[in-house]
């Protein structure tokens, strides 16, 4: 009971863009730092994201930890046209396709249950592999001191992850409001392979960009860890408007219960 009333106090607090700054006493910026050469992402992260996390489905437990039913899109801002692709959806010819990853791309893989492991690929990417599906997103920052990277969508065809464009945002703002003490991490993804936003063929499509807020909260024992990740899906094509959720993971020690898994269609 503790530990809901806890994490739903944080979806709250993170659906009004507002984090109690105590949460971020593990960063490692500041006042006082004296001048020279620009840190690398990795270096400078005011937040370390890195290990093991399981998910915690504390909400749509019925569109999450099961395949609903064909026709059952509730509280996703569909308009007409995404409903009639809904209406439509046919497992069968998704796996004839060989397309059984659909519900695992960039907009909806964190939703899926399961594990996530995050590493750092190199200095300026960040690595996030989901056992669920097997998938690999690829974070990319601009390198220390260089020019902001932009959400520029690569040659080639879209993937389900897409190209995720990284920044890290401190808390607060950090616009001249003090030091910084931790932060958040935003992502905003962008040519995707169209695919579905839940199991059952709610659709999205390649006209769709995804926009991530990923926050780690401690607890006050100082060791028990949730990571929060705000997922904002704007699709012009079959959203009505903005699709919002809010999904929690904890931390685990290790990766002994770490599970990779093929997807599947149904």
């Amino acid at each position: 009971m503790k530990t809901a009333l806890w994490l739903g106090a944080l979806t709250a607090w993170g659906a009004m863009g507002v984090l109690p700054a105590v949460m971020f006493a593990q960063g490692r910026g500041g006042a006082g730092a004296g001048p020279g050469p620009a840190p690398t992402p990795k270096a400078g992260a005011p937040i370390d994201l890195t290990g093991y996390w399981v998910s915690l489905v504390t909400e749509d437990w019925r569109f999450r930890m099961i395949t609903p039913p064909k026709g059952d899109y509730a509280s996703v801002p569909l308009n007409a046209a995404a409903r009639m692709v809904a209406d439509a959806w046919d497992p069968a010819k998704d796996e004839a396709a060989g397309e059984q990853c659909k519900a695992y791309g960039a907009p909806a893989i964190m939703r899926v249950p399961g594990r996530v492991h995050i590493t750092w690929e190199n200095d300026t990417t960040m690595r996030v592999d989901t056992d669920a599906g097997t998938q690999t997103r690829m974070f990319k920052f601009a390198a220390a001191g260089g020019a902001a990277a932009t959400s520029a969508a690569s040659a080639g065809a879209p993937g389900w992850q897409g190209e995720s464009v990284a920044v890290w945002e401190p808390s607060g703002g950090g616009r001249g409001r003090g030091p910084v003490n931790g932060g958040s991490l935003k992502v905003v993804t962008t040519h995707i392979r169209p695919g579905y936003l839940r199991k059952n063929g709610v659709p999205y499509s390649a006209n769709a960009t995804v926009t991530e807020y990923i926050t780690k909260v401690t607890e006050p024992d100082n060791v028990t860890q949730y990571l929060i990740v705000t997922t904002i899906v704007d699709d012009p094509q079959y959203l009505n408007q903005p699709f919002v959720t809010s999904t929690h993971f904890k931390k685990e020690a290790d990766g002994v219960k770490w599970s990779p898994s093929p997807c599947t269609a149904r």
